[in-house]
């Protein structure tokens, strides 16, 4: 050990005197952090210099990094001796480096993690091969960890996850048991719009609906029946004359939201399993209100009466429907002016009915004035009619079906009363059976081989439960969920050191599947050549290949980019009503960073891509709202972008620029903090306690740059605002759902902007202050997004750098920490001659120590 070291451990040692510190720091950073000032509530002379000590070397390593980053000294102060600096550095990283390389090798890496609900739920599909099994909502949110919820640090166990882990295991193996016992009748049946009350029943007026525009109107092929809906002719023709109640249809010019939502009611899903369901209807087009004689004409009221065929087509959501008003988003699907049939393939869960919500109408709410349908026209409104759905399932390739085979094996089924399965299953050698198939199951659930005796741990139970009245179902679906609750199962078991194949097979597939092992995982583990870098590597490929890893793609950019909150911050209905109840926008801004995020793996896209790239993916709303060439339809379609154009990468994309403002304002503290931390990968420290956010100023008076230059001029303020602001400057020009602006919108002001809102309601907003978007990042000026966004990309290290570390806390449940540092270099060294490409950093991870070791 060289004598540098020696003198800078013995530094680094605890004291029982006076505490103190290196003679580098004592020159360059102690007149700020002494017990005196302590700026940044850092106090070097009082730092313990026990490095064992996990609150110590925490902060010694933000020493090293503020220090090796120039961040430190503040740039005002007289810049340390290059060469005191470098061997400061030196001795510090070699102390910290045998640290942190001590513990892995002592604690491991990670921390022993239960799985978290997405996982559990997951966990338990694929087990029971039942995929319609909704399980995370009965188990309590998960807290996180470095952003994300897989790390044992935040996983804990308590007795009321205990017990919703009982009621969700519970639930689940009762579900797929009824639903897979016996064949129902799953012959395709059709369910005409005709003989729906929410279709029929708003054709009529009433002292609640009083608006043609929020009425129901009854066609025949392209027409409408005016004595139908005057209730002076029958509603339908019905089984008289098949081929005409074909032509039967029921149309609306609003947005399936109160007091207007029709749905398929009367068809409610026997049981839960996969459905294939047809959609028949078209657009039409709905005449002007006549003139009165009495005032002045108004066109914008339609004429139900006056209906012809549609003049483009219509994109509309199907969702499944859970009694009252329980949605979920099962398909898009866009209906031509001629009759459309459309098919989609869904899992339905029991009980759930279709609802059908064209996304472009509006949805009327009170307000200032009458609601009115900004569709309208002078020559009319587009509307659409919906003729029937047909429903065929549940549909399985045997029966019964495959979660009973799971449970049951080949044992035969039989009817019971008094049961609340509604039925047993028939046993010739109901001890034998009971413990022949829980050794099955265990073996199917568990990850890791465990002993003869633990697999028949829960038997007891099961004989228990026969012996106290419970039929033999009951009793073997009791000790199935005691199996499902167990630790071997909950629990990602891992020793430290390097990982068994088993253990190697389970991080694998909770990667790239957030679920377990399959079996050809687990038979390559049994056989001990899943360390094989090439049988590592094919695996990796089948898992990025399978369905499956769009549980990967979507719940990682959940958490890494926040999509998993656009739900949340509603746009204001006075501010921005042009947003303001637009589901089907905020549905497809989530969709496309999804999309974006599985097109950079399968193209294996160079990691600039992250902040600036050539495509996106739109369907018409979002090609609107980015001001793009029209684009047909519902569903998401690559798209090349304009040169020049403002778009591409993650941070221009609506999904982003919604989490990161409130539904009212803007704030570029918020968005920079999140381009620092999500896209940098450079955490700004939290704010001072004492010192207020600053909210902007819905007024339009003062703009927020004017708001922050005062801010800045806060002492304990100005070095972490002089970082995060810039980034989110470059990202003003966006507003709270993503579209570009020039001027923020205000309440206040003289230049009101004219139009109608989603909700009928005339614009109550004005445009206000320009926006201003230069900045400058690490002393690199610019003056737009344009700019900001070509100086982030220059750096492909760094990103690539930023996606490697977010990836390895969602793989292994830790951040990179110190001694891990030098194995993310090694994998950027290997994918730098493509460029950084994101399934390369993918495979370089897999591959290393990080991923290898506990």
């Amino acid at each position: 050990m060289s004598l540098r070291i020696i003198l800078l451990a013995s530094l680094l040692l605890p004291l029982t005197g006076k505490s103190a510190v290196s003679p580098f720091l004592e020159k360059n950073c102690v007149e700020c952090h002494d017990a005196d000032a302590k700026k940044g509530g850092l106090d070097l002379t009082a730092l313990k210099s026990d490095l064992t000590d996990p609150k110590s070397f925490e902060t010694w390593v933000k020493v090293f990094d503020r220090t090796a980053n120039g961040e430190m000294p503040p740039k005002k102060k007289a810049r340390p001796d290059a060469t005191q600096k470098s061997a400061y550095l030196g001795d510090l990283s070699t102390l910290l480096l045998r640290q942190d390389t001590a513990r892995i090798i002592s604690q491991g890496r990670t921390v022993e993690r239960r799985m978290n609900r997405h996982e559990y739920e997951n966990a338990v599909r694929d087990l029971l091969q039942a995929p319609w099994l909704d399980l995370k909502e009965i188990l309590p949110e998960d807290t996180e960890a470095f952003r994300f919820n897989k790390s044992g640090q935040a996983l804990d166990v308590s007795h009321v996850q205990l017990q919703r882990y009982l009621t969700a295991a519970e639930e689940g193996l009762r579900s797929a048991f009824i639903s897979s016992v016996e064949k129902p009748d799953g012959s395709a049946k059709r369910y005409y719009a005709r003989q729906q009350g929410s279709y029929t029943g708003k054709m009529k007026f009433s002292e609640f609906n009083m608006s043609p525009e929020r009425a129901t109107f009854p066609t025949l092929g392209f027409a409408g029946q005016p004595a139908v809906r005057r209730g002076e002719a029958p509603m339908t023709v019905g089984k008289a004359n098949p081929q005409l109640r074909d032509e039967e249809g029921v149309g609306v010019v609003h947005g399936a939201y109160e007091p207007v939502e029709p749905s398929f009611g009367s068809f409610r899903a026997p049981t839960a399993g996969r459905y294939k369901v047809k959609l028949c209807g078209h657009s039409v087009w709905v005449g002007p209100g006549k003139s009165t004689g009495k005032g002045p004409t108004r066109w914008y009221i339609p004429d139900l009466d006056d209906i012809s065929k549609g003049r483009r087509p219509e994109p509309v959501t199907v969702y499944a429907v859970t009694h009252p008003r329980v949605l979920r988003r099962i398909g898009n699907v866009d209906f031509n002016p001629d009759p459309t049939v459309n098919e989609i393939d869904v899992v339905l869960k029991a009980g759930e009915s279709i609802q059908i919500d064209t996304v472009r109408f509006y949805r009327s709410r009170p307000g200032a004035s009458r609601a009115q349908n900004p569709l309208a026209t002078p020559e009319g409104q587009p509307g659409l009619v919906m003729r029937w759905i047909e429903v065929e399932g549940p549909i399985a390739p045997k029966w019964p079906a495959a979660p009973y085979a799971v449970l049951f094996d080949n044992l035969p089924a039989k009817r019971t009363v008094g049961s609340p399965l509604r039925y047993d299953v028939e046993t010739n050698d109901a001890l034998k059976d009971a413990e022949r198939l829980l050794r099955r199951f265990v073996k199917q659930a568990y990850r890791t081989p465990v002993s003869p005796q633990e697999e028949v741990r829960f038997l007891p139970l099961i004989l228990g439960a026969m012996k106290s009245g419970s039929t033999f179902a009951e009793a073997m679906l009791t000790g199935y969920t005691a199996v499902l609750c167990s630790p071997s199962y909950l629990y990602l078991q891992e020793k430290p050191g390097r990982l068994d194949d088993h253990a190697l097979a389970a991080r694998l597939a909770y990667f790239l599947w957030n679920s377990p092992p399959d079996a050809q995982l687990r038979s390559l583990a049994t056989a001990g050549t899943l360390h094989d870098p090439k049988v590592l590597r094919a695996q990796t490929e089948r898992l990025l290949a399978d369905p499956r890893s769009a549980r990967f793609v979507d719940t990682f950019t959940d958490y890494w980019l926040e999509l998993r909150k656009a739900g949340a911050n509603d746009p204001d209905s006075l501010l921005y009503p042009d947003y303001y109840l637009d589901d089907h926008l905020v549905e497809s801004a989530r969709d496309e960073s999804h999309a974006t995020f599985a097109e950079m793996i399968r193209g294996n896209l160079p990691a600039r891509n992250i902040v600036d790239a050539d495509f996106v993916f739109v369907n018409e709303r979002l090609a609107t709202l980015y001001q793009l060439p029209p684009v047909a339809g519902a569903k998401l379609q690559k798209v090349t972008l304009p040169k020049d154009s403002v778009r591409g990468g993650f941070m221009t994309q609506a999904a982003v620029l919604k989490v990161t403002a409130n539904g009212t304002t803007t704030s570029p503290v918020i968005r920079g903090a999140w381009i620092m931390e999500r896209v940098l990968g450079r955490k700004p420290p939290p704010p001072p306690p004492s010192v207020p956010a600053v909210e902007p100023d819905t007024r339009g008076a003062v703009t927020i740059r004017q708001q922050l230059d005062k801010h800045r001029t806060l002492e304990s303020c100005s070095s972490c605002h002089t970082q995060i602001d810039p980034p989110g400057f470059a990202l003003e020009s966006f507003d709270v759902m993503g579209g570009f602006r020039s001027r923020y919108r205000a309440l206040d002001g003289k230049t009101p902007e004219i139009g109608l809102g989603k909700n009928g309601q005339k614009y109550a907003f004005h445009n206000a202050l320009a926006i201003e978007t230069y900045g400058d990042l690490d002393g690199k000026k610019f003056k737009d997004i344009r700019e900001f966004k070509k100086i982030v990309a220059a750096d492909e290290r760094q990103l690539a750098r930023n996606i490697v570390g977010q990836l390895t806390v969602y793989a292994t449940g830790a951040p990179v920490g110190f001694a891990d540092r030098p194995k993310v270099e090694v994998i950027l060294d290997q994918a730098k001659v493509g460029h950084f490409g994101v399934r390369d950093l993918i495979h370089g991870l897999v591959s290393s120590e990080l991923f290898l070791n506990k």
